[in-house]
């Protein structure tokens, strides 16, 4: 063998030998979904965490445990201590006599108690819904100090509502009032369950024989406790063991009977958003009227969430056997059939009345229960009874257990992927990421594999294909593709992130269950059911009579209009639910306190100015921006406020820096609504993974984005997307910076700009050094990015908080909000300050009746209206219409988490209005041109920024000698 040959084959021997020592060892097997080298963050890890203290880990540890048949009750009131909290003992409360506890909405409390055999037990609490925020209770259970498992943390505890009268009243142009929602606190019963209806069993707790300790801690809202019950919960029977019960008992089947109850009529409801809805879609609908607002139905979009439950009563002609039929429309969720279960009298019937579906139709259907060969049969006796269906995930809730555990899975391995390619990786360049990431191709499999097989069985379980099942093959085929060619990923990530994204939507559109009822029929066996929908020539008949209605009726003016005595125009800028919120409560308290009428009208807040100059304005405009009041005032076209009696005493319920943009010289032109100011969100799991720490002050800041970026991460800093924005949306960021520096936006009672002393040049320098020497983007998607773990903290206006509470349900428990990062003072102290947006009421020169107005504006923004107001639309719309009142009693009032409210109430101490003077539109606009001017020509940052100053000064200069200021 030649010399060159002898060293060629000594290179593929030693080649060879590395790769063998490189490899793993042949009888290992492959790494588990999930797994991670050990030291590398931002992976598997937070899902591995997850599903370790998820419920079903915890009923895995204690498989085979016995689960005893005895009774442990646990008075509420012979607690053993508190922590937080002066829990209150009371001898009586809803008609009810006995020894209680009522607990405080922060805090917690104990009980000792003895349990003489291991085991899994079920627990049960007697509660009764004292007066709080008008939200679920929450609380936290922990035995012996523990926390059992993860969604133990969130325990929830109804309540329940009424329709305020039992009558639907008619405003004076012949339509129907929605009745306003009222609590009707009552004792009750509740087993610990899953407040997400991923499970449908109650939750089993485990405790060994011996003495232990049981801890609630408060999370949210006052409740007192009759008792805590450890018992065993037995599942209803199957529907053939209930009917040879019913032979063997001698009942028999009525016949003749027909008990019609109209679903707007229920009795309880859990939740103040399950009020009467009207459908004009259909001359099917009772009662129904072709023009004219009727509420005939219930349910519907706002009846989706698990848990939630509405109930009627019915009064039973005579004892026996009868068929119950529903009436009812299910339109919005194509692909998934919505599931209820069914109580009669506070029981299941029978095992199958926990999962009733309602298929996708754009029809009324008449949904007689039971199977396609054979309607159940109910026993009901003589007299009344309360039927309740509660929303239930049915058979879907272990498959989105499965693809929410999957998102979490994949999103840890894309963040995985990130840390080696960046977010713009080399499409030129292979990255050999199956050789980096050696669980990489395994977990794509396996995830691939799970959502083929979710979307199989979603098929079988609605009989069809759909958009949902295409969402996950899609990405499941994507992940397979993925895992044969694992050279193709980086490629592939932008796509990647989209289906993963889509998959964290398919979730949420999923586990939401509407369903729109019209009415139930109580019926014998022997009565034939009505038709649910019309005849063809009465739906052309409904059509051809709307059409000609629309030209005869005003849809925008909301509910009353009042042409007789004192009386005010109103416009309002939001959507037509606020409008109808605000209109109820003027027709039921402000009118009658008052005897002022208000015609309220849904109006484009964007034709105001033109209205205004045409003289066809209105006395008072609502929901109108921070921009606006001051440029109206200096144009004499709105009216100063700060004359008008009881003024002292109404803006005392503002912190001043609410009053800042709508305050020009000694004059006020509005009255705030809202405020909204910035937060600090974080995901705590991530910086967990990183041991970080949630930054205080910006050295902080300056500390941690290293190591964000480190691992391919980022912070993210508010930026508008868009220019020509008002000052504030551009510059939140800067604004932060240069308050907190004892900076200012404007000098001489705003005729110069404050932006070219050395405290705003300082501030503008740290700013754009965010994105010149740290490079954080420009643009970005916070939401998504915060999601999928890219961007772990990130500064945002704290209505952000209601995205993340409604829509991203794959973090519930893993993120926070706090206080922004400050600036550290000489004695030690942080300065927080942020500024601060908002909406705004102002009333208009032209206005006809001033002292009227004056009257609504006061009624407004007081707390107890901004609490009702507040409330409602939660109630309305869920925790995603959080309202942000700028009325400080009113938020204390509104339903926040105790922990968060903290939070919020610490920020709003450092509040700073943005003030608005004459040309300060170009603040913003030259602002945002000088960040680029830096970012993207390398200009210095004092050039830059004297150059736009020179700009902002000579505009405010000719708008203040245009209004012929000084």
């Amino acid at each position: 063998m030649s010399l060159s040959r002898r060293r060629l084959h000594r290179t593929l021997v030693l080649i060879m030998l590395v790769s063998m020592l490189a490899l793993p060892a042949a009888s290992a097997e492959p790494p588990a979904a999930g797994t991670e080298a050990p030291g590398a963050p931002g992976s598997g890890r937070a899902a591995q965490q997850l599903t370790e203290g998820s419920y079903d880990s915890y009923l895995q540890q204690y498989q085979g445990e016995a689960q005893p048949r005895e009774e442990i009750i646990i008075k509420g009131a012979d607690y053993s201590g508190s922590e937080g909290m002066t829990p209150e003992l009371l001898t009586g409360l809803g008609g009810e006599t006995g020894r209680y506890v009522k607990t405080e909405e922060s805090g917690s409390v104990e009980w000792q108690l003895d349990v003489p055999q291991s085991g899994l037990y079920h627990i049960t609490v007697r509660y009764f819904p004292v007066q709080g925020k008008s939200s679920n209770i929450e609380r936290e259970l922990r035995i012996d100090g523990e926390l059992p498992f993860n969604s133990a943390r969130n325990l929830s505890f109804g309540r329940i509502w009424v329709n305020e009268s039992n009558e639907i009243r008619r405003d004076n142009r012949g339509n129907d009032l929605r009745p306003r929602q009222v609590e009707s606190p009552a004792w009750q019963e509740t087993l610990l369950r899953d407040t997400e209806g991923y499970y449908e069993e109650p939750y089993q707790f485990y405790f060994s024989a011996g003495r232990h300790t049981l801890t609630m801690v408060s999370g949210r809202e006052p409740m007192v406790i009759d008792y805590i019950k450890l018992h065993s919960y037995d599942p209803p029977a199957a529907y053939a063991e209930v009917k040879q019960s019913y032979e063997a008992q001698g009942y028999k089947a009525t016949s003749g009977h027909s008990v019609k109850i109209q679903g707007e009529d229920a009795a309880y409801k859990s939740s103040p958003t399950l009020y009467p809805v009207t459908d004009r879609s259909s001359p099917s609908t009772e009662p129904y009227d072709v023009s004219k607002i009727r509420m005939n139905t219930i349910g519907g979009n706002n009846w989706r969430v698990p848990g939630q439950w509405i109930a009627w009563e019915v009064e039973v002609p005579e004892d026996g056997l009868y068929h119950l039929t529903v009436k009812g429309r299910q339109e919005l969720l194509r692909g998934i059939y919505s599931t209820r279960s069914l109580r009669i009298d506070g029981e299941i019937p029978f095992r199958e009345m926990l999962q009733i579906p309602f298929y996708y139709d754009s029809d009324w259907q008449m949904n007689r229960l039971g199977t396609g060969e054979e309607p159940y049969l109910f026993y009901l006796s003589q007299g009344k009874h309360e039927l309740q269906l509660e929303v239930s995930l049915g058979a879907i809730a272990p498959l989105l257990r499965q693809v929410e555990a999957s998102v979490l899975d994949i999103n840890a391995m894309y963040r995985k992927i990130l840390m080696i390619t960046g977010n713009v990786p080399d499409p030129y360049r292979d990255y050999k990421l199956d050789e980096q990431i050696p669980d990489m191709v395994s977990v794509f499999r396996e995830q691939s594999k799970l959502l083929y097989s979710v979307s199989e069985e979603l098929v079988r379980l609605t009989g069809e294909k759909s958009d949902k099942t295409a969402t996950l093959n899609k990405t499941a085929y994507q992940l397979a593709d993925m895992a044969d060619k694992p050279e193709t990923v980086q490629k592939r990530l932008s796509q990647f992130k989209i289906n993963v994204g889509s998959v964290g939507s398919w979730i949420l559109e999923v586990r939401e269950q509407p369903l729109e009822i019209d009415y139930l029929l109580l019926t014998s066996p022997d009565v034939k059911l009505p038709k649910a929908g019309s005849s063809v020539f009465r739906k052309i008949g409904h059509e051809v009579s709307s059409f000609t209605h629309s030209f005869f009726e005003d849809y925008n003016t909301i509910g009353n209009t009042s042409e007789n005595g004192e009386t005010i125009d109103v416009w309002i800028g939001t959507g037509r639910d606020q409008a109808q919120v605000l209109k109820a409560m003027i027709d039921d308290t402000f009118t009658p306190q008052t005897g002022i009428g208000v015609n309220l009208k849904l109006v484009n807040p964007n034709v105001l100015l033109r209205a205004s100059l045409a003289g066809e304005g209105p006395d008072v405009a609502m929901q109108v921006g921070n921009d606006m009041p001051v440029n109206f005032g200096m144009r004499q076209a709105a009216e100063d406020l700060s004359g008008y009696p009881g003024y002292e005493e109404v803006v005392k319920q503002f912190r001043d820096s609410a009053l800042v943009p709508y305050r020009y010289g000694n004059q006020v032109f509005a009255l705030p609504e809202q405020q909204i100011f910035n937060m600090l969100f974080y995901r705590k799991d991530i910086l967990q993974e990183l041991n970080l720490q949630p930054p205080q002050t910006w050295d902080d800041v300056y500390a941690m984005i290293p190591v964000l970026q480190k691992h391919r991460m980022d912070m993210a800093l508010p930026l508008a997307q868009t220019t020509g924005v008002p000052v504030l949306e551009v510059n939140r960021a800067y604004a932060m910076l240069l308050y907190q520096m004892g900076g200012s936006f404007y000098l001489q009672d705003g005729a110069k700009s404050g932006l070219d002393t050395e405290t705003g040049l300082a501030a503008f320098k740290n700013w754009t050094n965010f994105y010149t020497s740290y490079k954080l983007p420009l643009i970005f998607d916070f939401p998504m990015r915060f999601r999928t773990g890219e961007m772990p903290v990130g500064i945002q206006d704290y209505t952000f908080y209601n995205y993340l509470t409604v829509s991203a349900p794959e973090i519930k428990g893993l993120w926070e909000f706090i206080p922004v990062p400050g600036t550290k003072q000489p004695d030690g102290s942080i300065r927080r300050d942020v500024a601060s947006g908002g909406t705004a009421a102002l009333m208009l020169k032209q206005a006809k009746n001033k002292k009227a107005a004056w009257e609504f504006m006061k009624w407004w923004v007081d707390k107890d209206s901004q609490v009702r107001f507040g409330r409602e639309m939660e109630g309305l719309m869920g925790a995603a219409a959080r309202y942000p009142t700028a009325n400080v009693e009113a938020l204390r009032e509104l339903p926040w988490p105790t922990r968060d409210y903290k939070s919020l109430e610490e920020q709003w101490q450092w509040v700073q209005g943005v003030p608005e003077v004459p040309g300060g539109y170009f603040t913003g606009r030259h602002l945002d041109n000088a960040l680029r001017e830096v970012i993207n020509n390398g200009t210095n940052t004092a050039d830059a920024l004297y150059d736009y100053v020179q700009e902002i000064d000579y505009e405010i200069a000719q708008k203040r000698a245009e209004f012929h200021l000084e």
